[in-house]
């Protein structure tokens, strides 16, 4: 008789599981539209009080990559009247794409993220 001490995920935990992979979907995908960003920082707001721990530190990384996003895109959309607003627009967009990948691959090892309050990676 062997016993097997790894825990499988519950149904809920990968419900939470997929919806946080979808959030981080929504927000590259809001590189193109725009608005999926916005319905995914609904559905971060929306299950991250019921996740599990270690998904919490991915809703909040979410939650809080969207609020810096639209600093970014404010300030790269008002300084766009001198070319350097272009610059901080490009600035953005890697820095979304680099945070969606660094999100997913901790996601994805079922891991919580290990800085969800920082302003870079």
């Amino acid at each position: 008789m062997t016993t097997d001490n790894t825990t499988a995920p519950t149904p809920a935990a990968a419900t939470s599981d997929g919806m946080c992979k979808a959030v981080y979907l929504l927000y590259l995908a809001g590189l193109f539209t725009g608005i999926t960003a916005l319905i995914g920082v609904v559905i971060a707001y929306l299950n991250r009080n019921d996740a599990p721990e270690w998904l919490r530190s991915h809703y909040q990384f979410q939650i809080r990559t969207f609020w810096m996003g639209l600093l970014f895109l404010a300030v790269g959309s008002l300084l766009s009247m001198v070319i350097i607003g272009f610059l901080v627009l490009l600035f953005w967009a890697v820095w979304l794409v680099i945070r969606v990948i660094k999100g997913w691959k901790a996601l994805a090892q079922q891991q919580a993220h290990p800085n969800p309050t920082g302003w870079m990676f």
